[in-house]
């Protein structure tokens, strides 16, 4: 609603199929390729990798990352999390399918504790599991290196440890990096400031 307020019109949420990074990356490559004119990807949580390894497409203008992996070649989601764990690395389980889901008891601490009990249920409800080898999954030929980026930091996050989106945010030289006070569910914690950051990177590409 933020966006649509700011006078963005032409927004798209991309259904992933989250079986593997490449099914999701070409799925995201094919929405892509149906929009006129430049396209601004926007990339929350493993979805950071996702817009990391489809937005090397000629009218992807620009990248942001919300609170978001952004791997570089041959590093996973997975692995950027063994190497500095985030605080609620526990709460996450598979199913005997093997997809991957946040404990529903332990959703609301781990993954949006600055939002209502309310809120968090819904959330847990409702959130999508990827299958859990999806994570592992390596990123090819980034497109961070390649198009303009920005990206938000979350300082209370516990999906993704504060310091791996720092470390992210910093090597890719994005156009602006801000950090929050908020959860990993800063995109409806702080729905206002990041929609200032994606309403500016669209004004920074549209302008190009």
């Amino acid at each position: 609603m933020e966006l649509a307020r700011k006078g963005h019109s032409k927004l798209r949420a991309v259904e992933l199929p989250l079986t593997s990074l490449s099914d999701d990356a070409e799925r995201t490559r094919k929405m892509v390729a149906q929009q006129s004119g430049p396209v601004l990807l926007v990339g929350h949580s493993y979805g950071g990798a996702v817009i990391t390894e489809a937005g090397n497409l000629p009218n992807v203008a620009g990248l942001v990352y919300v609170a978001a992996f952004a791997p570089d070649a041959g590093e996973s989601p997975g692995g950027i999390s063994q190497a500095l764990p985030p605080a609620a690395i526990a709460n996450l389980a598979p199913d005997s399918d093997g997809y991957l889901w946040i404990k529903a008891d332990k959703f609301h601490e781990s993954f949006c504790q600055d939002l209502s009990q309310d809120d968090g249920l819904v959330m847990a409800v409702t959130q999508k599991a990827p299958l859990a080898s999806t994570f592992g999954n390596a990123v090819t030929a980034p497109a961070w290196k390649q198009k303009p980026s920005w990206y938000q930091i979350s300082s209370a996050d516990r999906m993704i440890n504060p310091d791996n989106e720092k470390r992210m945010a910093e090597r890719m030289k994005p156009r602006r990096i801000i950090t929050l006070e908020a959860s990993h569910a800063s995109l409806s914690s702080r729905a206002g400031d990041v929609s200032a950051l994606i309403d500016e990177a669209a004004a920074a590409v549209s302008n190009a």
